[in-house]
């Protein structure tokens, strides 16, 4: 791994992290919706960073199913977890827009059970980026 580029998967790594730390303050206000939104995008944002490391100049896609694939050409682990961290994906536009939820708002709509699996899912992401990233 290329010192540029691993320090350009951190830099993606810390911003994750970030988003995961703000997630568990608004899953204390009761913000369930954001909770698994920003849980999408800690994914998205770590899996990002971990295809950065690998020296991948650009990363576009938010689909974090579409993201383990391509971590998986790097790590099996990512490919075996796919469906499972892909299940963030349904987060991605429905907790954000009224239109994308029948007769609801995300604000009703998303709960805490949600929003308990949306963080489990984000933070087995992130232990699995940041323990590969730690060893390079």
């Amino acid at each position: 791994m290329r010192r540029e580029a691993l320090a350009e998967g951190l830099r993606w790594l810390e911003q994750a992290q970030t988003d995961l730390r703000w997630a568990r303050h608004l899953w204390k206000e009761g913000a369930y919706y954001l909770v698994c939104f920003l849980a999408q995008q800690a994914a998205e944002k770590a899996l990002k960073g971990f295809l950065y490391a690998q020296g991948e100049e650009l990363v576009i896609g938010h689909s974090v199913r579409q993201l383990c694939g391509r971590a998986g050409e790097y790590d099996p682990y990512f490919q075996r977890n796919m469906d499972d961290w892909g299940l963030l994906d349904s987060y991605y536009i429905p907790t954000r827009y009224p239109n994308g939820l029948p007769d609801d708002i995300p604000a009703r709509v998303y709960n805490r059970p949600a929003a308990d699996g949306a963080l489990l899912l984000a933070d087995q992401v992130m232990e699995a980026v940041a323990a590969r990233l730690s060893k390079a």
